[in-house]
């Protein structure tokens, strides 16, 4: 590869998303570069110190990982309608004994600053931001660090927007993508370009490298893609069945048995736009879900919990991106090294 990524010995252009909420652990980072590829610790949810064990474990094995952050950028719940919706899920959590009823919204910033200044204090090669664009000071001082910045956008208007912030690098999500859309209006759930299509537009007046996400689980949607002239891929969705990846057992099942249905994009789990596939959560609450992140994040988590310890896929968000049913059971490396067969 050339370009900034060629520069860190990247040779594989298909690289390991972040999957925050437990999917990608430090051993698909460590399997990813095992196969030229780049993989991405989530550090969303996460301690600064959990993200700071978490980078020491990798470097043990790697130098070549990238760390990405949710960026704050809240959305923040009408009171009424969090009372509301929480009565209306009560019904779901009455079956693990939680009460979610007498819970007040939680608006917090996802540890930011510290986990900022774990990436200030011992810089990583490559940090990649989601769901918003740093303020100056952040991005400035990252840079300076010498990691290679790279920026999730899901528009024209947004790409514009990274490049006016100094990122090196564009993470170009189309809308096809597994779990919350990084767009920075989660607030609107209109339709969005495709990605082939988006690739296009930003191409066209944006000079900088890109990556292309969302929905790429064969090694043809990503052969499609990389013609377009991006300098790499993402993928997510495709890994949760690896042997490194951290998802629940009901989670990877669900994305065998649930092989004929098609996906959707709800905020029922977070009150942020995701894609995943339905459920009996989602069937009955879908609609009365209202906007806010991460206030319904936070109501809802004891409930995901407690059900995917239980072994319910029916009450747990199943993230998933359109290409799902490609998803196999065997090694992040693997996974890979066969995405670049037919390229």
């Amino acid at each position: 590869m050339t370009g900034p990524l060629g520069n860190l010995d990247v040779t594989n252009p298909v690289l390991a998303a972040p999957m925050a909420g437990g999917p990608t652990t430090p051993s698909m980072v460590v399997a990813s570069a095992r196969a030229g590829s780049l993989g991405f610790l989530a550090g969303g949810y996460k301690t600064a110190d959990l993200l700071e064990e978490q980078i020491r474990e990798v470097r043990v094995s790697t130098p070549t990982f990238g760390v990405n952050l949710f960026v704050p950028n809240p959305v923040p719940v009408d009171p009424d309608a969090y009372r509301r919706y929480a009565t209306s899920i009560q019904v779901e959590a009455d079956r693990y004994g939680l009460n979610l009823v007498d819970t007040s919204p939680v608006e917090d910033d996802d540890h930011w600053q510290s986990k900022v200044d774990v990436l200030l204090a011992d810089p990583v090669p490559v940090v990649s931001f989601t769901f918003g664009i740093p303020e100056p000071s952040v991005m400035a001082a990252i840079r300076r660090s010498g990691s290679l910045v790279i920026q999730t956008v899901t528009s024209l208007e947004e790409a514009q927007l990274a490049v006016e912030a100094g990122v090196d690098m564009l993470a170009v999500q189309g809308p096809g993508a597994g779990g919350h859309f990084g767009t920075l209006t989660p607030q609107d759930l209109s339709e969005h370009v495709p990605l082939t299509m988006l690739v296009r537009q930003l191409r066209q007046v944006i000079g900088l490298p890109l990556a292309a996400a969302g929905g790429l689980a064969t090694s043809i949607d990503i052969g499609a893609v990389l013609r377009e002239g991006v300098d790499a891929v993402m993928v997510g969705t495709v890994l949760l069945r690896t042997n490194e990846s951290g998802a629940s057992t009901p989670h990877k099942r669900a994305l065998v048995e649930s092989i004929d249905r098609q996906t959707i994009v709800t905020r029922a789990f977070t009150g942020r736009p995701a894609r995943a596939l339905p459920n009996v959560f989602t069937d009955r609450f879908h609609a009365l879900a209202p906007s806010g992140y991460p206030a319904l994040h936070h109501l809802t988590s004891p409930l995901r919990k407690a059900a995917a310890a239980a072994d319910d896929p029916e009450r747990i968000n199943l993230w998933a991106g359109t290409g799902y049913r490609f998803a196999r059971e065997e090694s992040t490396t693997d996974t890979l090294l066969r995405l670049t067969e037919m390229l």
